[in-house]
């Protein structure tokens, strides 16, 4: 059984990501700035992902600005919805 020790794993995450509440404050107001602009019957794949966006940007803001995988996460997601939407085009 692997042990971890989760008080030393939350200190180096705090360095990458930021302290969580300051973080989550952040990813909150972001998102309930977006949210209630969405079309009613968006695809929920659309709010999911403008949800992880808007949570690594927080992370951006609050953490480490220069950790690359913030920038990579943000890509992915938009590529997953970009995806996403040019297959259900294809249909």
């Amino acid at each position: 059984m692997i042990h971890v020790d989760i008080n030393s794993l939350l200190t180096e995450r705090e360095k990458v990501h930021g302290e969580f509440f300051h973080t989550a404050m952040l990813a909150q107001g972001i998102k309930s700035c977006i949210h209630p602009h969405l079309p009613a019957t968006i695809d929920p794949i659309l709010p999911e992902a403008i949800d992880m966006i808007a949570s690594k940007l927080a992370r951006v803001a609050s953490g480490d600005a220069m950790h690359i995988d913030h920038w990579d996460d943000i890509a992915g997601y938009a590529t997953l919805v970009a995806n996403f939407l040019r297959a259900r085009a294809d249909v």
